[in-house]
């Protein structure tokens, strides 16, 4: 069937999600589109997603958007990683990091040298060949070019919307106060024809993107798109989220912290503290959960602790009939990882690139869905593997996901690392082998063999290189500030005269 062309895009919700969205179209295509974002005032965002991985500094770039003047705004800090506690038996910490690992060559990773090496009785840490990862253990940072930092952001969501919201109003996207009464559909092929507001207005638009959150009202309630249930592999399904003042430095990276039927959150911004509790609640219950947060956190509470409930899992259709699904309304895969965001960016970047200007193409929906699904998978599979690798006994919950039977993807990557040691990044991935490097080895998957390219030197050479490798990153980290004084000045308020 010919399709109307595209002209009117309607964003049903605010948040994150939501003004994400309408500030990178506007700037992005605001000459090709008429933009109109939907929301009320009346109904709150769940809005605790205040960590994010490097991708974030692309999509700021992409809007043209001046990182200082976004870190004030949105009083953000730097974050170099993700510290590990208790996750392969209760004491064990780790780092993963976004920094790269050594120096790896086209025939396989670094981390064959330093297996090589290591099975000589030297080669060290690691960590040590990591500068994002000394970096985030000596709590040092800059943003500058020498040393360049992979790094990303701790933001307070909420001023993040607000921040993008000016950015697409100044580009000319239109914004309607108010609730959603009801979706009229078009009779012919059910498509999203119009939003009824309370108010009795109607908001009318070509194609709809649902930022509504979990309850999806355009792409389930209205076009029932399905849930595919992951709840078998990622069983927490409640968090508590509560803010509490700093009290010391803000550290480079975001601290998840595993306790008996889940983990904890802890992320530090410029003038607050983000906390939050996940759990099973098969496994602890709601009093108990509020129990261990108030005993956990540092620092004068700032608000009442929020209880959150979701279900893991992604729509079957993320993309349906004229309707496209982003943030939580698409799907959830709980917050370890820090890519609630990213997969927002992700979610946005390819509806650009795929934008149905001259009407909604089948084929199109597929590939955007095809895209969607198979990132999805894979950030899904790399989540589970924190789970599936622990070694902990202690509870009944951790006894749960060391003996769950995991997606056969996962399966054969954890099996070719501990047969073999390598490791691979499929296209379209999002974590890289640095990633998976990190993790596995954290949660004491040691492999059985590696490749044997570290045998084609002379341990001696061998040594030196490594030598050499490890007082390079130390030097440079040494000439990294505090990571609170470079903050400081980086953030520090523009004066009236500039």
């Amino acid at each position: 069937m010919n399709q109307p062309p595209v002209r009117k895009v309607v964003i049903a919700g605010g948040g994150t999600a939501g003004w994400m969205a309408a500030a990178a179209l506007s700037r992005q295509l605001g000459p090709l589109l008429d933009i109109t974002l939907v929301e009320s005032e009346d109904i709150g965002t769940v809005g605790v997603g205040e960590s994010t991985i490097p991708t974030a500094r692309t999509f700021n770039a992409l809007l043209g958007i001046d990182e200082a003047a976004f870190m004030r705004a949105t009083q953000a800090t730097f974050k170099l990683g993700i510290l590990f506690e208790n996750w392969g038996q209760v004491g064990d910490r780790y780092i993963h990091s976004f920094g790269q690992v050594g120096k790896s060559t086209w025939m396989g990773g670094f981390h064959h040298f330093w297996l090589e090496a290591r099975a000589g009785g030297f080669g060290g840490d690691l960590g040590d060949y990591c500068l994002e990862l000394r970096a985030a253990e000596q709590e040092r940072f800059s943003a500058g070019d020498d040393p360049r930092l992979n790094y990303a952001y701790h933001l307070d969501a909420g001023l993040y919307g607000q921040f993008l919201r000016r950015m697409a109003e100044a580009a000319g996207a239109r914004r309607v106060e108010g609730k959603i009464a009801s979706v009229r559909q078009r009779g012919a092929d059910g498509h999203v024809e119009a939003l009824v507001m309370e108010s009795g207005a109607v908001v009318e638009g070509d194609l709809f993107i649902d930022c509504t959150g979990f309850r999806g009202l355009l792409i389930e309630q209205t076009l029932k798109a399905g849930y595919e249930d992951w709840s078998h592999w990622l069983p927490t399904n409640s968090a508590l989220a509560v803010q509490t003042r700093s009290i010391g430095p803000a550290v480079p990276y975001t601290r998840a912290i595993a306790h008996r039927a889940g983990w904890r959150w802890k992320i530090p911004l410029q003038h607050r503290v983000g906390n939050g509790l996940v759990y099973c609640s098969d496994h602890m219950s709601d009093d108990e959960a509020q129990a261990m947060l108030a005993a956990e956190i540092e620092g004068e509470t700032l608000i009442p602790p929020r209880l959150i409930r979701y279900r893991t899992g992604k729509r079957r259709k993320t993309w349906d009939q004229n309707v496209v699904a982003l943030g939580l309304a698409s799907g959830f895969v709980e917050p370890l990882e820090s890519t609630s965001i990213h997969m927002i960016m992700i979610g946005i970047s390819r509806l650009m690139q795929l934008f149905p200007f001259d009407g909604i193409s089948p084929a199109v929906v597929e590939r955007y869905n095809r895209l969607a699904d198979d990132e999805l998978e894979k950030i899904r599979d790399f989540i589970i593997l924190h789970y599936k690798l622990t070694e902990r006994t202690d509870s009944p919950f951790w006894d749960r996901v060391r003996e769950m039977e995991i997606p056969d993807s996962l399966a054969q990557r954890i099996a070719l690392f501990r047969e073999s040691g390598h490791l691979f990044q499929a296209p379209g991935e999002l974590f890289q082998v640095d990633s998976w490097l990190q993790v596995m080895l954290g949660q004491r998957l040691e492999p059985r063999g590696h490749h044997g390219m570290g045998r084609l030197m002379p341990p001696a050479q061998l040594k030196q290189a490594l030598d050499d490798l490890k007082a390079n990153i130390a030097r440079a980290v040494a000439r990294l500030p505090p990571h609170q004084a470079f903050l400081d000045d980086y953030c520090a308020p523009l004066s009236k005269s500039a």
